[in-house]
């Protein structure tokens, strides 16, 4: 259903732009005929795209998921370009309507001059033209300073946070943050490479991946999330699953190769991190997609039997979540989904679905904080939404 929601809401966004950029800027004959072509074609793509790997896998799909989904964030920028412009474009052809009126219907002592269809056919060109070629330099533009932030390394975000109950000789303690690598048609193993050098970098003393790691199977991708075995940490890799781990087939699978990777899934289930005598709780819930397979979060099986002396660190993919961490007594939930918005202004969008976009903030005597991730999903852009891995510093206090 919702792909079929997407599919016509697409058509239509495709069939504006067609009217504005195309019908509206030629005369009819062989420009305007090859121009229709070659957008019926980049829409073509852009289906092929969104559900070409569902039916002819991911690796298969990966040589038309480039220009469609390029196209697709071009679209976006487009549609609000053009959106923007159309009050000047109804005001400018009302004044050009009423000059041809004026024209054609002189004083009493001025001579009448013969309305000239060309001329006024010609303005609506010149206006519409003007509009089109300003809409795709900005759109362009965007798109390319978009995948240059999107395709780039991650920033890496160092961050202090504070925990009551946490033990002195835990002051210091580092966990690297990650998620929503996208592993699929556009981001394959040199992506998971360079996070995992970037994480190694970092040093930290626990790795925690809270969901979106892939968008395919196992027998896929496989190959290339194998670089997280080489993640090095002295209390371990975690992860959680994401929304999209369960669109696959099997999400179990992915459950089982990551064991062989040495990362280890927290499926609504707790484990105690120690150094010496001091320790925390590190919990993780299954995403809320889950449900549909009788396999969501359950926040009560997953800290049970924590000790309220002691922090509990939540893994959860998303900040919704927080809500009921927040009434277990959680003192930090770690999550991601929201990809910080990706696109302007999607995250207003974002806003109205979760408790917070990007960063640190609280809900209660309960910490949450958003990474953004550090990939992306759909079009290879972020605007205003930078990845990110965050390496977040464990202090004592409050």
């Amino acid at each position: 259903m919702f792909l079929v929601v997407l599919g016509a809401v697409l058509a239509l966004i495709s069939l504006y732009l067609w009217q504005r950029l195309i019908r509206d800027t030629t005369r009819p004959g062989r420009v305007r005929r090859v121009l229709t072509a070659a957008h019926l074609v980049l829409t073509t793509l852009l289906f092929a795209a969104l559900i070409g790997p569902r039916f002819v896998g991911v690796n298969e799909s990966r040589w038309y998921a480039w220009p469609g989904y390029l196209w697709l964030g071009a679209m976006w920028y487009l549609l609000l370009l053009l959106l923007a412009f159309e009050p000047v474009r109804l005001v400018l052809r009302a004044v050009l309507a009423r000059r041809a009126r004026a024209n054609a219907d002189p004083g009493p002592d001025e001579p009448a001059e013969r309305p000239n269809p060309d001329r006024t056919l010609d303005r609506r060109l010149f206006l519409a033209r003007a509009g089109a070629v300003a809409a795709g330099a900005v759109s362009v533009g965007l798109v390319g300073i978009g995948a240059a932030t999107a395709l780039g390394p991650p920033a890496v975000v160092r961050l202090p946070v504070r925990l009551r109950r946490l033990d002195p000789a835990l002051g210091g303690y580092r966990v690297a943050v990650v998620s929503d690598i996208h592993l699929g048609p556009l981001m394959g193993r040199a992506h998971t490479e360079r996070i995992v050098a970037m994480i190694n970098r970092a040093e930290p003393d626990l790795v925690a991946i809270v969901g979106d790691l892939v968008d395919g199977t196992v027998d896929e991708l496989g190959r290339a999330a194998e670089p997280l075995r080489d993640l090095v940490s002295r209390d371990g890799v975690f992860f959680v699953t994401g929304n999209h781990e369960y669109f696959v087939d099997d999400p179990d699978g992915w459950v089982r190769e990551l064991d062989r990777l040495g990362v280890h899934t927290l499926r609504n289930e707790n484990t105690l991190i120690r150094r010496g005598g001091a320790a925390f709780h590190l919990a993780g819930v299954n995403d809320l997609v889950g449900n549909r397979r009788a396999d969501g979060p359950d926040l009560d099986r997953a800290l049970s039997g924590v000790d309220a002396a002691r922090p509990t660190v939540l893994l959860a993919h998303q900040p919704v979540l927080v809500g009921e961490a927040a009434r277990r007594g959680v003192d930090l939930q770690l999550s991601g989904h929201t990809h910080g918005g990706q696109l302007w202004p999607f995250h207003y969008l974002v806003r109205l679905e979760q408790p917070a976009l990007a960063g640190l903030s609280a809900v209660g005597d309960t910490q949450l904080y958003v990474t953004r991730g550090a990939g992306f999903w759909g079009p290879p852009v972020r605007i205003g939404a930078p990845p990110d891995i965050t390496v977040l510093t464990l202090q004592p206090g409050t």
